[in-house]
């Protein structure tokens, strides 16, 4: 069982309050490497007001829908932008790190029809899913940090064991690929992509992490980012077998399990 809470005070006083208790599979094995696209969480931003329908605002939010589902998203990543202001839609897609290419698609189509399900006629939403995250708005985010949108999750499974010990190997892990995502070996050429995902032994378990910022962020964005979230370790997953941090700028997981392609 996985449970998620909000961090952000701000995020708290948002009529997502209750916030779900989310079941998720567990894998005990590399077969299915979280094949499934589990809806995380999502928040309805009511500050930027609603739209009607046919209006000049959901004609443009079409447009953008449109240009993203028939693109490449090769990187994973889109950010596209539609109108005149007051009616310009911005939409910034971010896909998981191994879920690119179809997969990425496929998350894509899940997240719009999920949005306007949850948030019917809101100009500005955001919805995150396992594969991928999306993001709705009448304002422009891009290549900023986000610090006010985030929650946490967690495996309800407590370690059984050296409870300091196993603290101090996912804080090591996730340092070390947080580390590897802002490198310039990493993100060299056209392979940008400010991600990581690794694994280390711990007795007879691994341990398996990885880290993502949205491709917007430069590496020092990123890593800014990271260290942000990273501070949220101890109030969300101490003790915990399993347990994450997202932002609609950058998020971490760590696993006793597979749960990404390496």
């Amino acid at each position: 069982m996985y449970s998620s809470f909000p961090i952000s005070k701000r995020l708290v006083s948002v009529p997502i309050l209750a916030v779900v208790t989310i079941q998720i599979l567990f894998i005990r094995s590399g077969f299915s490497l979280n094949q499934t696209n589990a809806y995380l969480h999502h928040k309805c931003i009511n500050s930027q007001g609603t739209y009607k329908s046919r209006s000049p605002y959901e004609e443009n939010l079409n447009r953008v829908v449109r240009s993203i589902s028939t693109g490449n998203l090769r990187s994973g990543f889109a950010h596209v932008s539609n109108g005149d202001t007051p009616n310009t839609v911005f939409v910034k897609l971010q896909c998981r790190g191994d879920s690119y290419w179809s997969k990425c698609h496929s998350c894509l189509a899940t997240a719009i029809s999920g949005l306007r399900k949850r948030c019917p006629n809101n100009k500005g939403g955001i919805i995150w899913y396992d594969n991928c995250l999306l993001e709705i708005s009448s304002i422009d985010t891009l290549g900023k940090i986000d610090y006010k949108n985030n929650f946490y999750m967690y495996n309800a499974k407590e370690v059984s064991s050296d409870i300091e010990s196993f603290n101090k190997n996912v804080r090591i892990l996730l340092n070390k690929l947080k580390e590897k995502a802002t490198s310039n070996e990493t993100n060299a050429g056209r392979d940008y992509t400010v991600y990581a995902a690794g694994d280390n032994k711990l007795g007879p378990m691994k341990l398996y992490a990885m880290v993502q910022c949205t491709q917007d962020l430069s590496t020092d964005g990123c890593n800014e980012c990271l260290n942000y979230i990273l501070t949220k370790l101890p109030k969300c997953c101490i003790g915990k077998q399993g347990g994450r941090v997202l932002s609609t700028s950058c998020n971490f997981r760590y696993e006793l399990y597979p749960f990404v392609k390496t």
